[in-house]
This record gives C-alpha cells, structure tokens and sequence, in this order.
C-alpha cells in the first residue's frame, strides 16, 4: 500500500486543533467543545449522533465488523474547592493534573451562571524574595499552598462571592500554543492533537472518496480523563482504536516524530490479534512507527470499554508527546505518521 500520508495536510490538522483549543472543556464542560464538534462534522457531511451524557459519535460508512475509533475532547483543569478568606480560591484537580505543573499559569474560571474571570495559578506565599527560605523548598500542595488568585480587586470571600464565584466552579487553564521548527508546543496535544488528526483523516477519507474496509464510527468522547468517556457503545462494536498521546521517557521508545503502537498500559495488554493489524498496516504502508509500553500511570478509553464488559478487541496508537499531563510538546511527524497509520488501517 502506498504511504497514505500524500494526503496529510498540515494546514488542515492545525486549523482544526486550534479550533478545538480556542474552546474550554475541562473534564465535565463539555456543552461548548460539543457545539464545535458537530458544527465541524456538519462542515464536512458526516452523520453523527449524540450521546445522552455527552460525547459525538459520527459515522464514516463501510460495512461488516464494525470497528470505533475513538479521541477524547476533554481536558485536565481544576476546580474551585472553596473561596478562601482573602479572596484567592482554593481549588482541586479535574484528571491528572499536579501542582508543579500548574503553578505560575493563566486561567480562566468559569461560574456556573456563565460568568468567566481570569485569573493565575499561585504559590502562597507568592514572591520569593520575601518567602522565608524553609518555605521555598515545600512541595507545592492544591490543599495547602497552592491557590487561585484573580485578576480581579477581591480581599475577601464576600468580595469573590459578590462576583458569582463559588464552590465547583470549573478552573481552565490557558493553552498557550505555538509552534516552532515542526513543534507543537501546548497544553491539551492530550487530546485535542489527536482529534484534529482523526478529523483530518476523515475530511482526507470524504474529499478522495475513500471507503473505510469496514463499518466505522468515529467516537468523540468527552469523559477520558476521569477514566469513563466509552463506557458505552454502540451495540455492534467489535473492535476499538484509541488515538491518544504516546508519552516519551527514559524508558520508552516513543519518539516525538513517530507514531506509537501501544503494547501494554498500566492496566494490561492490548490486543495481541488486532495490535499486530495495525503493525502490518504500519509495515505495509511505510509508516515510521515504534512499539511501546506505558507504565505505571496510563491508560486509554480502549481500557474503559474493556472494563465496561464488551465484548471487543482494543488497541492504541498516537504520537510521541513530551511532559504529558503538563506543557506539552509533540512534532507535526509525529501527527503525520499517526494520520498513515489511522487511514492505512481504515481502508485495508
């Protein structure tokens, strides 16, 4: 098969993922992402139907063995846990998302009226140059001494209560993309960067005519940071692919400009049968790709709806990423390799 990666547009992949980026979707808001989501399946033609508690699958036609490729829309962020006595907010993870990662960054809260304040994640005390020096060296802690300070005249909790603010509201963090020498660098290439590949591999699929082998939905899910975003599916499913970051290390193979073929998570393997599929449609087409495991703290929506009890086959890939869960940094490579493979295993 010849490398179906003469088809991968880098204008096409990018568009979409600022687009996805421009939109707040800390886990559990998923309303506004949602919107987008099927104004862009509308812009290319493509059915889809909505699930109850958020999520968008669309359907990309063929018949026989229906297979769901899935990536996920929503993000990391935080939430507001209490409004603090001098007006800061004392907030908690939404998914995986650490202190030494979140510190010193732009947000935005979003009240449950539909208000939207900035602010900035900080450090209490939050000037080293009058911090005493046993207090630099403390961890940084959500419970303890790590806030959320506004942009906005508050000294007190009445006076950050005046402005709608309170308790569980959500706390998103700014982006900041850009790209350099082939680099994107972001927060949320986990997953947004994926998503824009799937939808480019699909507006590749209408434009050219090109038939997926098989029956195949493609399944936004809005829940996978918190471990349920395919917890149900269509009932003919057979076989689910995930498309997620591909985590670099010291340990791991993953490369920033290659695509990942997942062999083990955190959980347990992936589909022997069908990850050896998706290794000779890799082979087959030319695609630059390496085998990896990820452990001891990953997983992917595949694992979700094995845990779930279908009855399906599961397997992963996705490009190598950089400082997963915190600024992230992957290569337009590694997204074209992961658009080949996705679209030389769909038309096989």
């Amino acid at each position: 098969m010849e490398n179906p990666a003469r088809y991968f547009e880098e204008s096409v992949v990018l568009d979409y993922f600022r687009r996805l980026l421009a939109v707040d979707s800390t886990t559990g808001q998923y309303e506004e992402i949602q919107t987008l989501l099927i104004k862009m399946l509308e812009e290319l033609g493509t059915p889809y139907i909505v699930t109850h508690k958020g999520g968008v699958i669309a359907d990309l036609g063929g018949e026989g063995h229906p297979l769901c490729v899935t990536a996920h829309l929503d993000d990391i962020g935080l939430m507001v846990r209490h409004v603090n006595a001098d007006g800061t907010l004392n907030v908690c993870p939404v998914g995986g998302l650490y202190p030494f990662y979140a510190v010193m960054e732009n947000v935005r809260v979003h009240t449950r009226e539909g208000r939207i304040y900035t602010g900035t994640v900080c450090r209490t005390p939050n000037s080293i140059h009058v911090t005493e020096e046993e207090l630099r060296s403390v961890p940084g802690d959500f419970r303890k001494n790590v806030c959320v300070v506004l942009d906005e005249n508050v000294k007190s909790a009445a006076d950050t209560r005046a402005l709608g603010i309170e308790t569980g509201d959500m706390v998103a963090l700014e982006p900041r993309f850009t790209l350099s020498n082939g680099y994107l660098k972001s927060r949320f290439i986990d997953d947004k960067a994926c998503a824009a590949v799937l939808l480019a591999a699909m507006k590749a699929m209408k434009e050219r005519g090109l038939i997926p082998g098989r029956k195949t939905y493609a399944y936004f899910a809005m829940f996978e940071e918190i471990g349920h975003g395919t917890t149900w599916l269509p009932r003919d499913v057979e076989d689910l692919l995930a498309i997620d970051i591909a985590p670099t290390g010291p340990d791991q193979n993953s490369d920033e400009r290659k695509v990942s073929l997942f062999a083990k998570d955190s959980r347990f393997p992936y589909h022997w049968g069908m990850t050896n599929e998706l290794r000779a449609a890799a082979i087959g087409a030319g695609v630059d790709y390496v085998m990896d495991i990820f452990t001891p703290h990953y997983g992917t929506d595949g694992d979700a709806s094995v845990l779930a009890g279908y009855d399906i086959r599961h397997a992963a890939i996705g490009p190598g990423t950089a400082n997963s869960h915190g600024y992230e940094r992957t290569h337009l490579e590694g997204l074209k390799n992961t658009f080949a493979l996705l679209l030389a295993y769909l038309i096989s």
